[in-house]
């Protein structure tokens, strides 16, 4: 007999196992300890999180010693988003640069060595690979997360990535559906609209998730972005038509759903994140990230509060619940069974994210260019940084141009800045201006233009997207941001 008592149980831990919550600090709180034992399933671990490898690894140590199957989620992808390495700098070129060289086997290997530190630190759901198609220049969030352009490119590295990954023992969560390549707006800041017709969105965007689904990826990230050719009543993470009957029905997924930030206020301003959830359980999410932003036990009490009183007025299915929950539960009996036996048998490739940015770099102007022997001046022209990359993870060639010509000096400079400037901190030094999406920033265009005019042989390294034709002395373009990118730069410039 279920008496009443068993069936608030049931859904208590059923709400709690459905939610990714975040935390602040390098050590587990006792709220979230006292919720693992309550049901909760999963954790959410971000840039504040993480201090060093062996510090990781002590945190999730902690957290298993409460629930030894708990799923331990982080954003890495690698390149310019990355909680691994936020202090240095990823040891990953990232996904542009990977799909500039077009080799799958080369990413397929980087996926596995980013897989076995990750599975190392204890770390088993990585919100990555971006399978999102850059169909758009001026995105201002994906960028150089995205493979590139080609959607047949982005859905051979995609599958490349999760199999890659999936190796070592670490689940794959391929993100944001159904593509949130084509938008102008950040998800973090409002509501993308994405207008293209239906045929267009098949051919193009949902492409590489079906590649994704081929290749057996164990998570997809629905995207908070409103597409009106495939629902126009309301964005994907809240969308039925999408969730179930695009993702699930139509692309023979059976994996888990997890949905991007729900405090990100393309769905918090809209919804607020309570109802946000409701929503995005019904349409056919099964978890429920939350703690970019908001990380306490208020949060976690609050949104699985919500989830019961919906399920108790109708709003939400218990099924639906209880199905979600389920497959949560389920990804997380897949890692527990991978532990030990993903990471543990891969032989470690501590070079290969170097030796990928390398082979990433396009040079324009090298026949006619003297390798710098003398210390030069790094001007890095700075955007503001998107929510997703965040603006602690260090950037650019100066530190590595130091190492190789000490006595390099470096300037960081923003909008406003004038060549003139520049040029009178360079004091008579040669210029390397490092750009970043300089397309689409016209400052940073502007100023570039005036310093290779000013200075013919001004050196111009462009570590975002490369849209502009190339300029100065020497152009490289990097495809990507992450420490290893610029190493690879200096070591041109450098002549090595």
């Amino acid at each position: 007999m279920t008496t009443l008592a068993s069936t608030s149980d049931t859904l208590t831990r059923d709400a709690l196992a459905v939610l990714q919550p975040g935390f602040t600090g390098t050590t587990a709180p006792d709220w979230l300890l006292r919720r693992l034992g309550e049901g909760l399933a999963s954790v959410g671990l971000f840039g504040r999180n993480v201090r060093d490898p062996e510090q990781l690894a002590r945190l999730t140590a902690q957290l298993r010693a409460e629930r030894a199957d708990v799923l331990v989620a982080v954003d890495e992808e690698g390149g310019d988003v990355t909680r691994l390495e936020v202090h240095q700098g990823s040891s990953f070129p990232g996904n542009l640069a990977l799909g500039a060289v077009d080799d799958t086997e080369l990413t397929r290997a980087v996926a596995t060595e980013l897989g076995r530190r990750l599975a190392a630190c204890g770390v088993n759901l990585n919100w990555a690979p971006s399978a999102d198609v850059n169909a758009n220049p001026l995105n201002p969030v994906i960028g150089v997360r995205s493979f590139g352009a080609d959607p047949d490119l982005v859905a051979r590295h995609t599958a490349a990535y999760v199999s890659g990954l999936q190796s070592a023992g670490v689940a794959a969560c391929t993100k944001h559906f159904p593509g949130h390549g084509d938008t102008a707006v950040d998800s973090h800041l409002d509501m993308p609209r994405i207008d293209a017709d239906a045929a267009t969105l098949r051919a193009r965007d949902l492409l590489p998730f079906r590649a994704a689904v081929a290749a057996g990826t164990k998570a997809v990230m629905s995207a908070h972005i409103l597409v009106p050719a495939l629902d126009a009543e309301g964005p994907a993470t809240v969308s039925r038509r999408i969730l179930t009957g695009l993702l699930r029905e139509e692309l023979g997924y059976q994996g888990l759903v997890v949905t991007d930030g729900l405090e990100m206020r393309a769905i918090a301003a809209t919804y607020g994140i309570e109802r946000g959830s409701v929503l995005a359980l019904a349409a056919g999410a099964d978890a429920l990230c939350v703690g970019g932003g908001l990380a306490d036990d208020d949060t976690v009490r609050r949104l699985r509060d919500a989830l019961v009183a919906a399920v108790r007025s109708g709003d939400l299915a218990e099924e639906r619940l209880a199905e979600a929950a389920e497959r949560v539960r389920a990804l997380a009996a897949w890692t527990a069974g991978q532990a030990g036996s993903g990471a543990g048998r891969i032989e470690a490739d501590p070079e290969v994210g170097l030796r990928a940015a390398r082979r990433a770099l396009v040079v324009t102007g090298r026949d006619g260019f003297t390798p710098l022997v003398e210390a030069p001046f790094v001007a890095a022209l700075a955007p503001v940084a998107n929510i997703a990359v965040g603006d602690a993870t260090p950037w650019g060639v100066g530190a590595d141009l130091g190492e190789l010509l000490p006595g390099t000096l470096t300037g960081a400079f923003s909008d406003g800045v004038t060549a003139q400037e520049i040029l009178r901190a360079a004091a008579g030094r040669r210029v390397v201006a490092v750009v970043r999406d300089a397309h689409r920033h016209p400052w940073m265009a502007r100023v570039v233009e005036d310093l290779t005019t000013a200075r013919p042989d001004t050196v111009v390294v462009e570590m975002g997207v490369p849209q502009a034709p190339p300029r100065g002395a020497l152009h490289i373009a990097t495809h990507g941001a992450a420490r290893v990118c610029g190493r690879a730069a200096a070591e041109v410039l450098a002549g090595l």
